[in-house]
């Protein structure tokens, strides 16, 4: 694909992401870079120009940048925040304060214009400060060239270089990145080791290196030929002593870019059917090579139900690349450590590639809203995961319900006396593991019990409404809310404040079944905790008919009919003021065998032992 195509399709997807509600904006860039890479002192220098246009209706007297390798020295906010958490990240802990002056990060700028004028500018740790001599008009776009230095720290979190396999650069958070602005204002957040909101637009990135090396990265290549169409194939002169060479990639319609180079990198190519090809850059070796062999053949399948079930992937390209110190995800690509059971680097792969829905397409302000980036991958993963141990590609048993053992852990966890609501900003969070939690695990459960209150078809239809209504933009959780709602019909506000502001649980019981008038059956039921749900109730008969209720809760205003194969009978509302409830059933008090509330096991509840009562058993 040339330039000229690659420009023309960006176009296009901007075009095709114009919002649907007319209130809604979003800023554009295009970043322009060309890097030139000093492996012996692992520092490089680059010129920067950023093109902006300001689509809001607010002036922009001042823009900010991330600097974020500056996070990587002694005294830093990362440094401070891991030395002072109670539950440090091993990964950070106190690594950074020991840092000698060869090992930190850092960003210099040696020149900052708008349009060709001077700023005035100051480095405040990881953000960049700058007051500009002409405002940016709404609807107006200017020009920001940079001159900057900067210095690869020792891997640490993220970026780095001389991972503990091995690879020689991990290159993420790597450029002065534009902060974004929206109907929030301005997001300058300091680098402390959370999550990422970026602007919208296109990257074109030119990083020149010794010719040993081998880069993998966001984007597409645009000089194939010129540096060797297999990236193993240079020719003599450009791997002679001290020769460079210049890679140059182009990304339409991305946040971020990422990058990785390795002399040893193994670079492989995997066509899917559809003509998007997977590359995959690993080193070679017995810890390795096996299972990464292995590896393009199951992300094939994993891409077709992820295309099917959530909606299809927007590019032409996407690179697994080892490097970093877990899995990372960025546009186009990510970062993973390779040295894994096959198992393992199947989970980090599809986790990792699930982040190009949730957060690189659908790009929420993770530093908002973690458990819409987090928990939406991680509910994704376990049905690939799933639905991969169901083809016989990976080891282990499928199951009927893979999200059910994250509601286990997620009470035990909110029973601790370490919960936070999961509105609270990623970077402040008390401990780690509350981050955690939250980010991952409530996140997961969220959309589970979201499909437990509307129902199986209504959740799926609405995970692929939710990606065609906010691809390419930054949904919000009042955003998802709404879509579901439009797709299921039900109010679920109420749901969303519950769940996300506070750390409530809900908790119901069967109290009693009694025997009503006029041959009917009365179940008297209870609401012992304080987040409100619609119930769901299975009648098992003497003689083994099971009929299936729904108690809606009266703001929903409305109910689920059909669940999976299940459908239901609708009860009257309930109000979520009251705490009994009694549903009447039109069978003989003596016909019922037992009754059970909830019994998919979906529901959040926080003491399952009073959910099922035995009435007229043996009979």
């Amino acid at each position: 694909m040339g330039l000229n195509q690659l420009l023309s399709l960006s176009l296009l997807l901007i075009v095709a992401s114009l919002p649907a509600q007319s209130n809604y904006w979003q800023q554009a860039v295009k970043y322009d870079m060309e890097i030139d890479f000093d492996v012996k002192d692992h520092r490089f220098t680059g010129e920067q120009i950023i093109v902006y246009t300001n689509n809001s209706p607010d002036t922009l007297q001042s823009v900010f940048y991330h600097l974020y390798l500056n996070a990587f020295q002694p005294g830093s906010m990362m440094d401070v925040r891991s030395r002072n958490i109670r539950d440090a990240d091993p990964r950070v802990g106190d690594r950074i304060q020991h840092l000698q002056p060869n090992e930190i990060g850092f960003q210099e700028v040696d020149l900052l214009t708008q349009d060709g004028i001077a700023t005035n500018y100051q480095i405040e740790g990881t953000i960049l400060e700058v007051n500009l001599p002409r405002p940016i008009l709404p609807g107006a776009t200017t020009e920001l060239r940079m001159i900057f230095r900067s210095q690869v720290p020792i891997q640490i979190r993220r970026n780095g270089r001389d991972s503990k396999e091995g690879i020689a650069y991990s290159m993420a958070q790597w450029y002065p990145r534009l902060c974004e602005y929206d109907y929030q204002g301005w997001h300058a957040h300091p680098y402390v080791g959370r999550e990422f909101h970026g602007v919208w637009g296109d990257f074109d990135v030119k990083i020149t290196i010794d010719s040993k090396y081998i880069i993998g990265a966001s984007g597409y290549l645009q000089n194939a030929e010129e540096i060797g169409g297999g990236y193993a194939d240079i020719s003599p002169l450009q791997q002679s002593a001290g020769a460079k060479k210049t890679y140059h990639f182009f990304a339409p319609n991305v946040h971020d870019f990422v990058w990785a180079a390795d002399p040893d990198y193994l670079h492989t190519n995997y066509e899917r059917d559809n003509g998007m090809v997977m590359q995959f850059f690993y080193q070679p070796g017995e810890k390795t090579t096996e299972n990464w062999e292995k590896l393009p053949a199951i992300m094939d399948e994993a891409f077709n139900f992820i295309n099917k079930n959530y909606g299809p992937y927007p590019y032409d390209k996407y690179a697994f690349i080892q490097g970093g110190d877990g899995g990372m995800e960025y546009p186009m690509a990510t970062l993973i450590t390779g040295e894994r059971p096959l198992t393992s680097l199947v989970g980090v792969s599809v986790h990792e590639l699930l982040h190009s829905w949730y957060q690189m397409v659908l790009a929420t302000n993770e530093a908002l809203y973690p458990w819409m980036d987090e928990g939406f991958t991680s509910y994704a993963s376990a049905a690939v995961m799933n639905h991969l141990r169901s083809k016989g590609l990976i080891p282990g048993d499928s199951v009927e319900d893979p999200h059910l053992r994250d509601l286990t852990g997620l009470l035990g966890f909110m029973k601790s006396g370490l919960a936070e609501p999961m509105s609270t900003h990623a970077d402040h969070y008390v401990t780690n593991s509350a981050y955690g939690v939250n980010a991952y695990v409530k996140g997961s459960v969220f959309l589970h019990q979201i499909r437990y209150i509307i129902g199986d078809e209504a959740f799926k239809s609405g995970m692929l409404r939710f990606y065609h209504t906010w691809k390419f933009k930054h949904p919000n959780a009042n955003d998802f809310i709404r879509v579901m709602e439009k797709e299921s019909g039900l109010e679920l506000d109420w749901f969303k404040e519950y769940f996300v502001n506070t750390t409530h649980l809900a908790d119901y019981g069967i109290e009693a079944v009694n025997e009503g008038e006029r041959r009917t059956t009365e179940v008297v039921l209870n609401k012992v905790g304080v987040l409100p749900m619609p119930v769901d109730l299975v009648v098992t008969t003497t003689k083994g008919e099971t009929l299936y209720y729904t108690i809606p809760l009266r703001v929903m205003r409305g109910a689920k009919t059909q669940d999976g194969d299940r459908t239901f009978e609708t009860a009257p509302d309930w109000p979520w003021t009251h705490p009994n409830y009694t549903l009447t059933i039109d069978i003989p008090f003596k016909r019922i065998a037992s009754i059970d509330l909830d019994p998919s096991g979906r529901m959040l509840d926080a003491d399952r032992s009073n959910n099922t009562k035995l009435v007229n058993q043996g009979k």
